[in-house]
């Protein structure tokens, strides 16, 4: 039987403890890569994002064949690749 590697887009959470003189100056060192990360999270699969279904029209009809909802994307799905 043949295996897939399948990316799949998932929503994930860091907090950060900064230090700094407003709001706006937070932000800007967490942007900048200078906030130390205190926690990390996963929150949910997203399916805004995805492969383009015009691109992968087969897929996306084998897909919606067996109960997928497919609009513009293939939802939540980065790649998918054969490696055996």
């Amino acid at each position: 039987m043949p295996k897939y590697r399948i990316d799949q887009y998932e929503l994930h959470y860091a907090t950060y403890e900064v230090d700094a003189e407003s709001e706006a100056e937070a932000i800007l060192v967490v942007f900048n890569g200078g906030a130390e990360v205190i926690d990390t999270g996963y929150i949910e699969v997203t399916d805004d994002f995805g492969m383009p279904a015009d691109e992968h029209r087969e897929l996306a009809e084998a897909l919606r064949t067996r109960g997928i909802s497919v609009s513009d994307v293939i939802p939540s799905v980065r790649s998918v690749e054969k490696v055996e």
